[in-house]
């Protein structure tokens, strides 16, 4: 007899955000099991991509959100952008939003696809939406751990 499969509880589910000023890096977390995953990046305008967004939540109809903010005095514009996006989120959706420090998350996520590249676990050649969606991972990899 077969065991059913079990469902993850939306409460168990979160979404992290890279938010950068071309693109958005997004990765889904699960708290029960502590993980997180790498899913895509969306192509950031003028205007904040909510269609792409709206649909992420649909899907996912996460707990919380997750937004990583860079730090250091060189990254003072992006990071206000980063905090006004997570504004954003919490007025457009009611979820609740945490920042996140994510500094270094961009380098450490081209240095790990590179040595998966190296290791030949990546054959193909590494695209920058890849780092941003890893980048999101570590994000949340990072919170879940500081939990």
């Amino acid at each position: 007899m077969r065991k059913p499969i079990p469902t993850v509880s939306a409460s168990e589910i979160l979404l992290a955000f890279d938010y950068g000023a071309r693109r958005i890096g997004v990765a889904t977390a699960n708290r029960r099991t502590c993980t997180a995953s790498p899913m895509k990046a969306i192509r950031n305008r003028a205007d904040v991509p909510w269609p792409e967004i709206d649909a992420l939540i649909e899907q996912w109809q996460p707990a919380a959100l997750l937004v990583g903010l860079p730090g250091g005095g060189d990254n003072a514009a992006i990071s206000a952008a980063a905090e006004e996006f997570a504004q954003a989120l919490a007025r457009r959706y009611s979820l609740p939003v945490t920042t996140v420090d994510e500094t270094l998350t961009s380098r450490a996520a081209r240095s790990e696809l590179n040595m998966a590249r190296r290791d030949g676990l990546m054959t193909r050649r590494i695209k920058r939406t890849d780092v941003d969606s890893l980048a999101a991972c570590l994000i949340a990899e990072q919170w879940l751990r500081a939990q």
